[in-house]
């Protein structure tokens, strides 16, 4: 059964799922936040604190300790790019890379949307 919204229809989880095929597709797009300042980063590993969020910080391949944003985003520019992998449920997963402190990056494991997707419709 198909629904309107304002002038626009409902998609249906069928008609768009081949775009979230890992194997189709590839990885999802980056998604990018311009504009962002060190205290926009910093809102990342905060919430993950305040909601309790499984997390896990990696330099080059190395787990550490999650330090703060100003802290990551001040090392050499020829340094690994470190990352903040978070899983605010057991079945999605956000990576956060820290480029620039001017712009928020993550990307979401498509894989895992598409599961996640499939069990709701079913």
């Amino acid at each position: 059964m198909s629904r309107e919204h304002g002038g626009v229809a409902d998609l249906l989880w069928d008609d768009v799922k081949c775009f979230f095929d890992p194997d189709l597709m590839g990885s999802l797009p980056d998604v990018r936040v311009p504009d962002a300042s060190i205290e926009d980063w910093q809102t990342v590993p905060d919430l993950v604190a305040e909601k309790g969020w499984k997390c896990q910080y990696s330099e080059g391949g190395t787990v550490l300790p999650a330090p703060r944003a100003e802290v990551v985003l001040s090392r050499p520019a020829d340094a690994e790019c470190p990352d903040l992998r978070v899983w605010p449920t057991a079945d999605v997963l956000a990576i956060f890379r820290f480029h620039a402190a001017d712009e928020v990056d993550f990307d979401v494991e498509a894989d895992r949307v598409v599961l996640l997707a499939d069990s709701q419709v079913r």
